[in-house]
């Protein structure tokens, strides 16, 4: 069978319709070589999806990208991926946080985005390191660990601790990917219980401010 992957095709699909077609295709098939991720994110909304079914159109995607296709993530533009996240239910984003693989590889995606979006400018001579603990994981105490380092005027990545931290941010994942895509506040996700900062909690309530997040 034939699968149509044109643009015009992709755009005509329904969410639901878009997962069975992606689901279909061969990652061997010369036609995805043409296939623009941003066309397909621009045909996702998570509002049309069920829970599972937003975790299934993600997975596949990734499935597709390990396979050799060219619908990595990474090449999705910022606007889109921050729009995706934003009208993802909670129960969305716990459904792919809750799959051993995919959530590590949208974790991963997020956290590499921090170091693409740093605002060097605003971080002037900024030395300081921030660990961010996201409940619900495959880690040790059932955290998944990430650091940011911030020196010379970059962020750098890191996962696991490597240093020691000015400030150590426990949230649940949900409240990351708004956080990081500019959908919540981390001093309301503070005064609300739903993030916890142990050391420099001045210095953890403004750190996204030095990152330029995109908007949805």
């Amino acid at each position: 069978m034939t699968i149509d992957l044109t643009t015009e095709a992709i755009a005509k699909l329904s969410p639901r319709e878009l997962i069975s077609t992606l689901k279909q295709v061969d990652p061997a098939d010369p036609a995805l070589k043409d296939v623009d991720i941003d066309v397909i994110a621009r045909g996702i909304d998570p509002k049309k999806l069920g829970k599972d079914e937003f975790a299934d159109l993600l997975g596949t995607l990734g499935d597709l990208a390990d396979a050799g296709a060219d619908l990595d993530l990474a090449k999705m533009d910022a606007q889109n991926f921050a729009r995706i996240i934003s009208r993802a239910s909670k129960d969305q984003v716990d459904a792919v946080t809750g799959r051993a693989g995919l959530r590590e590889r949208v974790l991963d995606e997020v956290f590499r985005r921090m170091e693409v979006h740093f605002r060097s400018d605003r971080a002037g001579a900024t030395r300081a390191v921030v660990h961010f603990r996201l409940s619900g994981g495959f880690g040790d105490g059932g955290h998944d660990v990430y650091e940011a380092v911030i020196e010379d005027a970059a962020c750098t990545i890191n996962k696991g601790a490597t240093r020691e931290s000015r400030a150590t941010v426990t949230l649940g994942p949900v409240e990351f990917l708004k956080l990081a895509t500019g959908n919540a506040s981390a001093p309301v996700l503070f005064m609300t219980g739903k993030l916890k900062v142990k050391g420099d909690l001045g210095f953890a309530a403004g750190f996204m401010s030095l990152f330029d997040i995109p908007k949805a």
